[in-house]
């Protein structure tokens, strides 16, 4: 992950309407995440990138799905380059190479799921 990671406060959200906007914050020169949601089968992670942040290319064991609700990134999966906005979702597969860059400020939603 990004060397300037933090991790926002969390207030329970269970059983709650909130909006997705709302839950997470920019802050300069950072990553920001929230967890959601956090269990066996899976997890669900705010994340929020000021422009030019990103996570370096890794790999994880599980598919995890992308959708960006603000801003926009260019995402790399196995070598091949893609731009998601604001409304889209990509999902990375497991066991490929991934990378992800804020071109503007943007925040995501990230699912993992473990099974």
């Amino acid at each position: 992950m990004a060397k300037n990671k933090t991790s926002a406060s969390s207030k329970p959200l269970t059983a709650q309407a909130a909006a997705l906007t709302s839950l997470i914050d920019y802050q300069e020169g950072s990553v920001v995440s929230r967890t959601v949601i956090d269990k066996e089968a899976g997890t669900i992670t705010l994340f929020a990138f000021d422009k030019g942040e990103g996570l370096s290319e890794h790999t994880a064991p599980y598919d995890a799905l992308v959708y960006v609700f603000d801003g926009e990134a260019d995402v790399v999966i196995s070598g091949k380059p893609r731009r998601v906005r604001q409304g889209e979702v990509t999902i990375m597969p497991a066991n490929e190479p991934h990378a992800l860059k804020a071109v503007t400020r943007f925040k995501m939603l990230l699912g993992m799921v473990r099974s």
